[in-house]
């Protein structure tokens, strides 16, 4: 089965930076293109960034040029490093496959921006 385990989130001041990483297992990885997901209290998920299975990546405008996507498929991570946080990207953090994810959605991080 598809398994999905994300950490890096925590508590973080606006302006400062995280760097969140996703384990996957149970799936091809590295012949998948993967996202970044967010979801915040009483919203759906929000796609954040994805990233083809070569490395390329792509990014909502709200995120665009404060945040970096990667993968090391040697490892079977996704990374997303966050610089710049706001307080509007407060959200429980999610990887998964992209743009169909897998059902099987992982625990999430949660990112706190707040002073």
């Amino acid at each position: 089965q598809v398994q999905l385990v994300e950490s890096g989130g925590g508590l973080v001041q606006p302006g400062g930076s995280l760097r969140l990483s996703c384990a996957a297992s149970g799936f091809t990885f590295w012949t998948k293109r993967m996202g970044w997901y967010r979801q915040a209290p009483g919203k759906e998920h929000e796609l954040v960034a994805d990233i083809t299975s070569t490395g390329n990546g792509n990014y909502a405008e709200s995120v665009k040029g404060r945040f970096t996507i990667s993968r090391d498929n040697t490892k079977n991570t996704v990374f997303l490093q966050m610089n710049s946080l706001k307080p509007e990207d407060a959200a429980v953090y999610y990887c998964n496959t992209y743009p169909l994810p897998a059902p099987d959605w992982g625990k999430g991080t949660p990112v706190t921006v707040s002073s």
